[in-house]
């Protein structure tokens, strides 16, 4: 007899994508209605993302008003609100795997999302949005930078771009940077590796794309925060983009590219006895889950797997072994701060908020709510709106401290999340709270320059 619910902690099946099974549509197509099915039956994750509401609305609105009564092209209406953000797995489905009913919404969706993609039915525009290293590759050049910048903040280029690009006009959008971070990146202060029972003494930075192209100040408060700690670092010798725009496309082949240029590399600081940081959590996880699951049996991926941690879980465990210096000097006042989905997603705990409580005469109102932005899915012209009504109760839970007093600052580990949290502030005239990210926050609390 079949358990209502799961006893037990999910876990996660690896990614069956080799197998010629995996883009055949009409097997995928039986997949989806059996777990449609058992998600029309629960309804659990209705308040999650558009998925869910979309998939309901067909079946209430159906002949049959279930699952059969769907048509079957519909559930590409489905699949594409899906933005992988895994907090149905994670937090809310009574039926994921070890439980006998085996559902996995999110990998279903990216295996319906690959047989999309491999029959070219994902356009040239949103391939060139997820190409993060080809955008980026114009930073830190001096003229083209200012010339970039200046014309994407103008009416008539977001005009262009809406039509052209698919790019919503009204969505934030990064700048280009006028100095890359990995072009800038001083030499560690410390030498002396200090190991702890938990953590190796040495570290390594992924840059991340982001970090890298758009905003590198994020990528110097780290190292800043490494250095006050005497942490040697590095920075990792070469890197690409770790896939994960890819991966929400079903663009499973440049996933693997990716993959291929970034592993053997990673594992040899990971072989060297380095602690592998990766400041944007979605970049942590594609390491820590994603490419693990595609590549169950490679030895390297599972020491890089091993080896790669979320800053704040890395600075927490170097407290738990007596080496983080916690006298700060600088309080924050007011705090709201908001834990994006993949950082949940590593099942980590909430480190970011666990330092930013050491601060003295530092409040923290932490909110645990998908922030709506989901990566490329927010700036889009399809989904710009329905990105900022997803986040619209995160934008008014963190508009408030718990006694009601207003937030001096906003922040969240995702830069982008951030970024689309301050435009949800101003669009619904919450206040105009300083946007920072948590390491700059920290940085700022030890009294850093």
């Amino acid at each position: 007899m079949a358990r209502e619910g799961n006893l037990e902690a999910p876990t996660r099946h690896p990614l069956d994508w080799k197998n010629p099974d995996f883009y055949d549509e009409s097997s995928c197509f039986q997949e989806l209605e059996r777990i449609f099915d058992i998600c029309h039956g629960c309804r659990r994750c209705v308040s999650l993302c558009g998925a869910f509401p979309t998939l309901f609305d067909l079946v209430d609105e159906s002949s049959t008003m279930e699952v059969d009564g769907v048509d079957k092209k519909d559930y590409w209406k489905v699949v594409d609100q899906c933005y992988m953000c895994d907090l149905c797995y994670m937090t809310k489905c009574p039926y994921t795997p070890p439980h006998e009913w085996n559902l996995d919404f999110p990998h279903t969706m990216l295996r319906a999302k690959a047989i999309k993609f491999k029959k070219g039915e994902v356009g040239i525009a949103e391939q060139f949005l997820a190409s993060t290293d080809v955008h980026g590759q114009f930073a830190g050049i001096p003229v083209v930078v200012q010339v970039a910048n200046a014309v994407n903040k103008t009416r008539a280029m977001r005009s262009m771009m809406e039509s052209v690009a698919g790019v919503d006009k009204a969505a934030w959008l990064p700048s280009l940077a006028t100095r890359k971070f990995r072009s800038g990146t001083p030499p560690a202060q410390a030498t002396v590796v200090k190991d702890g029972e938990k953590t190796p003494g040495k570290v390594a930075i992924f840059s991340t794309c982001y970090i890298n192209y758009n905003e590198p100040g994020i990528g110097h408060d780290l190292l800043k925060i490494l250095d006050h700690n005497e942490i040697p670092y590095v920075i990792v010798e070469k890197e690409k983009c770790c896939g994960m725009p890819k991966l929400e496309l079903g663009d499973l082949e440049s996933v693997h590219a990716s993959k291929e240029a970034n592993i053997p590399v990673l594992a040899r600081y990971a072989k060297d006895g380095f602690a592998i940081l990766a400041a944007v959590p979605s970049c942590a996880l594609m390491f820590k889950q994603e490419i693990p699951l595609m590549y169950p049996d490679e030895a390297d991926v599972q020491l890089v797997k091993d080896a790669m941690w979320d800053p704040f879980e890395y600075l927490m465990a170097r407290k738990r072994d007596g080496l983080l210096k916690t006298e700060f000097s600088t309080p924050l006042g007011n705090v709201s701060y908001q834990i994006p989905c993949h950082g949940r997603v590593q099942n980590i705990g909430k480190k970011t908020e666990e330092m930013l409580k050491m601060i003295p005469d530092t409040t923290i109102n932490t909110i645990e709510r998908c922030s709506g932005h989901a990566g490329t899915f927010g700036v889009k012209k399809a989904y710009h709106q329905q990105a900022m009504k997803i986040g619209k109760p995160v934008f008014k839970a963190m508009a408030t401290m718990k006694d009601g007093a207003k937030p001096d600052y906003i922040s969240s580990d995702c830069p982008l999340g951030g970024h689309h949290i301050a435009q949800g502030f101003e669009v619904n005239g919450l206040g105009t709270p300083e946007l920072q990210h948590p390491l700059s926050l920290v940085r700022k609390a030890y009294g850093i320059k």
